[in-house]
């Protein structure tokens, strides 16, 4: 039961991430601390599982990251892609529509 848990959080990350991605173009410890903050420290993916999930993202061509030196820091920073968006907006009408059939029968 905890490995299907797992997997069903992992595509709820999936989900935020790319949310997340879309406003702007950041690195995974910003994400996960902005997942930390918008849900009050509720919904925090370990670091293994960020992580997994933006090369998940990024392996199919979701996301793309790229090395880059800010602050005298090198770190891999991802953007939405096209492809990502599209998946994004498809995602988005699904959930709309899995929550207006729990609201209006369970």
């Amino acid at each position: 039961m905890e490995k299907f848990r797992k997997e069903i959080r992992a595509g709820i990350y999936a989900y935020l991430v790319l949310s997340f991605l879309k406003k702007e173009k950041t690195h995974g410890y910003a994400l996960r601390k902005a997942l930390e903050n918008i849900s009050g420290g509720k919904f925090v993916p370990s670091e293994s599982t960020l992580y997994g999930i933006l090369r998940t993202l990024e392996r199919y061509n979701l996301i793309k990251g790229e090395w880059m030196e800010v602050g005298g820091r090198v770190r891999r920073y991802y953007e939405i892609t096209k492809t990502g968006e599209e998946v994004l907006e498809e995602l988005r009408e699904e959930i709309e529509l899995m929550r207006k059939v729990l609201e209006d029968n369970f």
